[in-house]
């Protein structure tokens, strides 16, 4: 163990207490400055590198204790606000998300702005105090179970398409805001579309500076492909916010796991050294698996070492790179895991022939389309490596100064 894995374990076993609550165990986390140990010392955090964060949850798993706060509002939302925000925003906004009382989701995508990002048409219009909101949003992960959202409205269409959008951290428990969750091919309902009539938020809502919001929502895409690469800790966790209604609940509940994880691999077993268990346990001996299977792990562990590298900077377009190789090990993986199982792959938990493994590879079979396309398509990731770090042409259009309102609208 590291000095700060040690450390991390250390305190844990000397403050956990199976008795204690969600809310009152991320409490004890977040004065503590464990909750996001990267996030600055100035904004609730320990400073520390994103291996550092690594080494602090795997001294959390050894002390066994529930995990901190997770999802798309440390995820995404915090780094962003920390990033852009003013000292009262941070003040405002960090606490409830690292001590778990408030869920966030990213209201960015819509119907007819996915891929061209910029395209969005929902508007923010301010009134006095308030900025009033109508639109649609779509492919909104976990906005069933949010407090707030990170919205990418259009606050100007006199400006260019890029230049009137603006970031709001939009309350969503109101009357203004309707959540239709979205069942997918699994069963689960994963994404949601968000319709937004009226909706309210505070004139101080707004992060960075009006019409800035391309530039800080990039900031918030970047956090988000730098963390969907990286590999992670995995912990026992519970769902953050007043919507899940989990913060009351013992925070040793076993029940606390939602299935969105749920994952028949052992915890600190890699993928591939499983997949090949489950080989020799149907009596396979393919030296073609053997070779898929070396080239998944191998794959896994330059994109865990691509995560570590991701916020550092360092290399241009690492998150983006981390994020096509994602999607190619979710590809690469749902091959290897049937071609270990066989047939067998079909079958759900539920079938009565189903073994060990059955299920993982199911889910994973039908999961394997969406990394490709949630976060960010990869056509949209090799443009902009294209683009924005090889310098190839961007295709042709409208010229850059055009009043979004003067452009062809889907």
């Amino acid at each position: 163990m590291t000095d700060i894995e040690t450390e991390a374990r250390d305190w844990a076993e000397a403050h956990w207490d199976p008795a204690l609550t969600v809310g009152e165990w991320w409490q004890t986390l977040a004065d503590a400055r464990y909750a996001l140990p990267s996030l600055p010392e100035t904004a609730f955090g320990r400073g520390y590198s994103r291996a550092e964060e690594q080494a602090v949850w795997r001294g959390f798993a050894a002390a066994g204790v529930l995990g901190p706060p997770s999802g798309i509002a440390t995820m995404m939302a915090a780094p962003t606000i920390v990033e852009h925000g003013t000292p009262e925003q941070i003040e405002r906004y960090l606490p409830p998300i690292l001590n778990g009382t408030e869920a966030w989701c990213q209201l960015f995508s819509e119907p007819g702005a996915g891929s061209d990002l910029a395209g969005l048409q929902t508007k923010a219009t301010l009134d006095g105090e308030q900025w009033v909101v109508n639109g649609q949003k779509v492919w909104t992960s976990f906005g069933q179970y949010a407090d707030q959202g990170m919205l990418l409205a259009r606050t100007d269409s006199s400006a260019p398409k890029h230049a009137g959008i603006s970031w709001l951290a939009l309350p969503m428990v109101q009357p203004g805001v309707e959540v239709r969750p979205l069942k997918e091919m699994n069963g689960r309902e994963f994404f949601n579309e968000v319709f937004l009539t009226d909706a309210i938020s505070p004139a101080d809502s707004l992060i960075g500076q009006p019409g800035d919001g391309w530039r800080v929502g990039n900031t918030t895409l970047a956090f988000e492909r730098a963390s969907l690469a990286g590999a992670v800790v995995q912990l026992p966790y519970a769902r953050s916010g007043g919507v899940a209604g989990q913060l009351d609940h013992q925070a040793s509940d076993p029940n606390l796991r939602n299935d969105m994880r749920r994952n028949d691999v052992p915890d600190g077993v890699p993928v591939a050294v499983w997949y090949g268990q489950l080989a020799r346990d149907v009596g396979r001996h393919d030296p073609v698996l053997r070779d898929e299977l070396a080239r998944d792990h191998s794959g896994s562990e330059v994109l865990r070492l691509m995560g570590q590298r991701a916020r550092s900077g360092a290399v241009p377009a690492i998150g983006n790179l981390g994020k096509l190789a994602m999607s190619e090990i979710a590809r690469s993986r749902r091959e290897v895991g049937n071609r270990a199982i066989g047939a067998a792959g079909m079958l759900t938990d539920a079938d009565a022939e189903a073994g060990p493994g059955t299920g993982d590879v199911q889910r994973h079979t039908i999961g394997s389309p969406a990394p490709a396309i949630y976060g960010g398509t990869d056509q949209v990731q090799r443009n902009i490596i294209g683009e924005r770090v090889l310098g190839l042409p961007k295709e042709p259009g409208p010229p850059k100064e055009t009043p979004f309102r003067d452009l062809p609208q889907n």
